[in-house]
C-alpha cells in the first residue's frame, strides 16, 4: 500500500482554498488506517506571533472540520502533531542535516521574513527551520506521497533532498517522499487579489471563502470578485486574467468540469460569479451541516485525536529509533 501523509496549519480559519487544494484529496486518498495519515500540525503555528488561546480554538476546529470533510478515523489516522513526540525528535537529526541556504532560499521563508521585517517583528528562527520540521513530519512515517497544494511543493522537494542526503550519509534510512498536486484548484487565488494564494492568514478576509462562511456571506465575496478588463468575453487565462481564470478553477473544481471549457459557456461576469457562488455554496453545505453535528460532541472529537496519536505513535517511533542509530546516537 502506498502510504500518504498531509497536514494544516492552524494559522486561521480553514478556506475553500484548504478544501479544494489538500482536504478533499485526503478524502479520496484514504486507505486503511496505518497507511493515511493526516495531522493539524500546530507547531508550526508557532513560528510567528500568535495567540496561544486562539492556536488551540483553531487546532480543535481544524480536526472537526477535517471529520466533517468526510475523514473517517477507521480508514485513516488523525492526530495532532504535538502530541506525537517523534516529530521534534527526528526534527533535529534533519537540521543536522540541512544547510542554512537551502533554508533561507524557501520562497514562503523569504515572503514571511520579509513581511514581519516590514512591521517591525523579529523574524523567528523557527520561521527558517520549520520547513525541516516538515520534512520529519513527513519522514518519520516513511511516507510514499504527500497530497499538498502547489504553494507547498518547494517543501516537499526540500524533504526528497534531505531523505537522500541522510541516506546516503548514514544508510538508509526513510523512503524518498513525492508530491501529488491537485490538477484543478491546486491553488486558489485570493478573490480580491488573484495573483495571491487564497490564505488562511491574510490580513483581509473579503477575498478569501472560509469554511464555515454563511451562504449569504459566501454568495457576497464572490459576486464582489475582482475580474479583469476586456472585451473578448469570458476567457480562460491565468497570466493575462488571472480573476476570471481564478473563478474558473474554482467552479471547475466544484463541478467536475475544465475550466476552458466552462469559460466558453459565459459571455458575461455576472452569470459566472452567480454560478460559481452557487456551486461554492452547495459543495459546502453538507460539511458545514457535519461540523455543526461534531461541534456539538467535543468529546468524540477528543476520542479520535488521543487514539490517532497513539497509532501515530506506534508507527513513527521505529523510524526515528532507527535514525537515531543511523546517525551515531546511543539506544536508550
Amino acid at each position: 500500500m502506498t502510504r500518504v501523509f498531509s497536514g494544516i496549519t492552524p494559522s486561521g480559519h480553514l478556506t475553500l482554498g484548504n478544501y479544494l487544494g489538500a482536504i478533499r484529496q485526503w478524502v479520496a486518498a484514504e486507505q486503511p488506517a496505518g497507511d493515511a495519515l493526516f495531522c493539524v500540525v500546530d507547531l508550526h503555528a508557532l513560528t510567528t506571533e500568535h495567540d496561544p488561546a486562539r492556536v488551540g480554538r483553531l487546532s480543535r476546529q481544524a480536526a472537526t472540520l477535517f471529520l466533517a470533510a468526510g475523514l473517517d478515523p477507521q480508514r485513516c489516522t488523525l492526530f495532532v502533531q504535538s502530541h506525537v513526540d517523534e516529530h521534534t525528535r527526528l526534527s533535529y537529526l534533519l537540521e543536522c542535516t540541512a544547510t542554512d541556504g537551502e533554508l533561507r532560499r524557501m520562497i514562503q521563508y523569504r515572503e514571511k521574513a520579509a513581511k514581519a521585517e516590514a512591521s517591525g517583528q523579529g523574524v523567528r528562527l523557527s520561521l527558517l527551520t520549520y520547513p525541516v520540521l516538515m520534512a520529519a513530519d513527513i519522514l518519520a512515517y516513511g511516507t510514499d506521497e504527500v497530497p499538498v497544494g502547489e504553494d507547498q511543493r518547494q517543501h516537499v522537494e526540500l524533504t526528497r533532498d534531505l531523505a537522500v542526503r541522510f541516506n546516503q550519509r548514514y544508510g538508509h534510512t526513510f523512503s524518498v517522499p513525492k508530491a501529488t498536486v491537485p490538477a484543478v484548484a491546486a491553488r486558489v487565488m485570493d478573490l480580491q487579489q488573484p495573483t495571491s494564494k487564497m490564505g488562511k492568514s491574510a490580513e483581509n478576509g473579503a477575498g478569501i471563502v472560509y469554511l464555515l462562511d454563511e451562504p449569504a456571506v459566501i454568495t457576497k465575496k464572490v459576486m464582489r470578485a475582482v475580474t479583469d478588463s476586456g472585451d473578448d468575453g469570458v476567457v480562460y487565462d491565468r497570466a493575462a486574467r488571472p480573476g476570471v481564470a481564478n473563478l474558473l478553477d474554482v467552479l471547475a473544481a466544484c463541478t467536475g468540469g475544465e475550466p476552458e471549457k466552462l469559460a466558453a459557456r459565459y459571455t458575461q461576469y455576472g452569470p459566472l460569479k452567480r454560478d460559481v457562488a452557487e456551486a461554492v455554496v452547495e459543495l459546502l453545505r453538507p460539511l458545514q451541516e457535519r461540523h455543526a453535528e461534531l461541534a456539538a460532541d467535543p468529546g468524540e472529537v477528543e476520542r479520535v485525536l488521543r487514539e490517532g496519536a497513539g497509532r501515530a505513535r506506534a508507527l513513527a517511533r521505529p523510524v526515528v529509533d532507527r535514525a537515531y542509530r543511523a546517525i551515531g546516537l546511543l539506544a536508550t
